[in-house]
């Protein structure tokens, strides 16, 4: 089995753990506080492999500025303004259909940016993959009640889907070459340089130093930090970017499935459903063309 088949499913299974992390990081520390410390561990980690395996640097100052731009959006902005609003109460359902916007925004952003083309059967799954999360999820955000959702955190929440839209396209324009490892290493660098100023300036940089906070650290830097991310890098530089972004369809039901496995939360019907139309919609936004579709 060749890593093209099983890196889209093992990165999934891996970024879809983030969710569980983000509910568990606030335990342990602020949530802008425990990014930080991941995105230097990580880039430390990244830096040693780097080192031990001779791996080339980008040359010329472009290339490093451009790896620490896309970090500071896929990572920094990302993920900081959603688990900031997680802490701060959006339910994890609606933050779920946030970032199920995605693959809708770089499917319509791509065009202009990379001059990609979608088939009507590639649109049609991005559709579809957003009606099944719409399904998984809309049920249990109803249940919750809609009058304690906060606004703000919620459009910082989409702010963040925003900002890893804007990244993922930034990684397809401006590094298409160059090691994975060294670019990853430049990303958490600049991922680090955006969340330090807002950690210092909103929260009191608490840690819990226990083992629940070093476990949860180690998986979050070796599992998705270093082991999804790498994958999705390569997915991105294997296949068009809109295609690779249909792949976060999958994470709010994979999400849910292991929150009912780790928490004890219910696994209702809907989500169930949900899934199903989710793989569905993802198959055919990741189906193989025989040629090319024609530019509108």
């Amino acid at each position: 089995m060749t890593l093209d088949r099983i890196a889209p499913a093992l990165f999934v299974l891996l970024w879809s753990s983030g969710w569980v992390a983000a509910k568990y990081g606030g335990i342990y520390s602020d949530p802008l506080t425990f990014l930080v410390v991941r995105y230097i561990t990580a880039a430390l980690l990244f830096a040693a492999v780097c080192w031990v395996a001779g791996v080339r640097w980008p040359k010329g100052r472009s290339a490093i500025v451009h790896a620490m731009i896309s970090g500071a959006f896929l990572h920094g902005f990302y993920l900081g303004t959603v688990w900031w609003a997680i802490a701060h109460g959006v339910p994890a359902a609606l933050s779920g259909i946030i970032a199920a916007l995605q693959p809708l925004m770089t499917a319509l952003a791509a065009p202009y940016f990379i001059g990609e083309r979608l088939s009507p059967l590639q649109k049609s799954g991005i559709c579809l993959g957003f009606a099944g999360v719409a399904i998984a999820v809309v049920p249990k955000l109803l249940g919750t009640g809609q009058s304690e959702i906060p606004v703000f955190p919620v459009i910082m929440n989409v702010i963040g889907m925003v900002s890893v839209t804007y990244g993922t396209i930034y990684q397809k324009q401006h590094l298409q070459t160059g090691d994975l490892r060294a670019i990853a290493t430049l990303q958490y660098v600049g991922a680090a340089a955006v969340t330090l100023p807002f950690a210092l300036a909103l929260e009191p940089f608490r840690v819990e130093l226990s083992f629940g906070f070093i476990a949860l650290l180690l998986w979050s830097v070796v599992g998705i930090s270093m082991g999804a991310i790498l994958l999705l890098l390569y997915l991105l530089r294997r296949g068009q970017v809109s295609r690779a972004a249909a792949l976060i369809y999958l994470v709010p039901p994979l999400a849910s499935v292991q929150a009912a496995i780790i928490f004890g939360e219910e696994l209702t019907l809907p989500m169930i459903l949900g899934t199903l139309v989710v793989i569905a919609g993802v198959y055919l936004a990741n189906r193989k063309q025989r040629q090319a579709a024609p530019a509108e």
